[in-house]
């Protein structure tokens, strides 16, 4: 059966636009647009068979079905044909179950969706693959596109430029300057990407390329292309499909520009529409307290928004005072019964370490969504008893300033509850065994080894 999908107004106008146009807003009344579906024509598969479907092609190699995205292409862009995929084999990624540090914490069934563990070390693969997907597919049908850019603070022109670098397409990306980490900002000019380093802030930097493409044949890759947001919302679909196609009662997910909680809310609307799931996940979204505008409109009811001058803050792939995808957002949120939390520079750097002790490795945003549990925990919100997830966002290997500086007790504003530093020892048996025994005596522990004999050499 041959699927079908377009551009359609998020506010509601009859304004419809085929996927390979070069738009972003609607010509009628300039919100944003949303990818809509043929969603009639998917109901006539029956859920039972969507299900069978998807679990057929996870992670195997039948091109391209394998990649966790395109596994689900028929609810995602049907429209690009298989030879036009640009494909890093991305989704897949880890649920992991923070068993330990959920019951530190209260919270007997919590998870980490660990979407850094990913081609690029975020979550923007997922949305990156389907649009510079159907830049090819533009491409193949005689569009004329100079190139492909995006304003970044990191995650999104490092998957702009991988996927573009696959494909041979001219990737610009503009970065705030000295805003990025040097991590994130080699994976650009690894791959070959115009990288213009702007003095300015992601907001500065958003206004300028929107600018530029407008003026030019240069295609946005930025959430405002709602193209991205069909491939992050395959989170929702992965979640429920790795929880043998069961919801959880909670998602969690770090806030800057917004589209992550969109994608979400998509997922498992679309899901639902299906009758692939039965029911929806609460939403709460977690910003950091120096961008924070969602969270101030959400204190009001959502009955006002005002943008904000973000300012410096670790978690600086969210540091977004004026999210392109806020009235998206705000809906799903509504929709969801979602709740919004703030977390401090203190709580967020503390939160994430303290997740470190027990195996985890978190980036500066999943801190912020780790903090903001703690809290949702605290006040009643989250029960103890309920199953959470917790997106994150994006590898903690990306940020090794942020783990360094807080282990040396260096960050500003914050005092760093779980500091480790090495122990310099002499070459000395003596020396080294002393330090080990004051190690174990001081350090706080939950576990007790099992002695087991060691199996002698015939059961070997």
């Amino acid at each position: 059966m041959k699927y079908k999908a377009w551009f359609r107004c998020s506010a509601g106008c009859n304004e419809r636009y085929e996927l390979t146009e070069i738009v972003y807003r609607c010509r009628q009344c300039g919100e944003l647009l949303e990818v809509a579906h043929d969603v009639d024509k998917l109901r006539q598969r029956k859920p039972v068979s969507w299900k069978r479907l998807f679990d057929r092609r996870y992670m195997r190699t039948n091109w391209p079905y394998g990649s966790s995205v395109w596994g689900k292409k028929e609810l995602v862009c049907p429209n690009v044909q298989n030879e036009n995929i640009v494909s890093l084999y991305e989704g897949g990624s880890n649920l992991f179950w923070a068993e330990r540090f959920g019951r530190e914490i209260g919270l007997k069934n919590l998870w980490l969706k660990q979407c850094g563990n990913a081609h690029t070390g975020s979550f923007k693969d997922l949305g990156m693959t389907v649009l510079v997907s159907m830049v090819k597919q533009m491409l193949y049908e005689k569009k004329e596109i100079l190139g492909v850019a995006c304003a970044s603070t990191g995650d999104t022109s490092a998957a702009l430029a991988a996927y573009c670098a696959a494909a041979g397409i001219p990737a610009i990306v503009f970065l705030p300057k000295d805003k990025v980490s040097s991590s994130q900002l080699v994976q650009p000019l690894a791959n070959n990407a115009l990288t213009l380093s702007i003095d300015t802030d992601f907001d500065g930097c958003m206004k300028l390329v929107k600018e530029v493409c407008a003026k030019n044949n240069i295609y946005l890759a930025n959430s405002m292309n709602s193209l991205r947001i069909e491939g992050q919302k395959t989170i929702s679909i992965e979640i429920a499909q790795q929880f043998d196609w069961e919801v959880p009662d909670w998602v969690v997910v770090p806030g800057g520009n917004l589209g992550n909680v969109t994608a979400l809310g998509l997922g498992f609307l679309m899901m639902k529409d299906l009758g692939i799931v039965d029911k929806l996940p609460r939403i709460a979204c977690a910003q950091a307290q120096k961008a924070n505008p969602l969270y101030l409109s959400y204190l009001k009811g959502f009955k006002e928004y005002r943008p904000v001058k973000a300012q410096k803050t670790l978690a600086s792939a969210i540091q977004i005072g004026d999210p392109v995808s806020i009235k998206k957002a705000i809906k799903v949120l509504q929709r969801f019964n979602g709740v919004v939390e703030e977390a401090s520079e203190d709580e967020l750097a503390n939160a994430a370490a303290r997740a470190d002790l027990t195996g985890l490795f978190n980036c500066p945003h999943t801190g912020v969504a780790l903090a903001a549990i703690i809290k949702l925990l605290e006040r009643g919100e989250i029960k103890p008893d309920e199953k959470v997830v917790v997106i994150s966002t994006a590898h903690g290997l990306k940020f090794p300033d942020f783990k360094i500086h807080y282990h040396e007790g260096t960050l500003e504003g914050v005092t760093p509850l779980y500091r480790n530093q090495p122990v310099e020892v002499p070459a000395d048996y003596e020396a080294v065994k002393g330090s080990i025994l004051r190690a174990v005596e001081k350090r706080p522990y939950d576990y007790k080894p099992t002695l087991v004999p060691r199996p002698s050499a015939v059961e070997d």
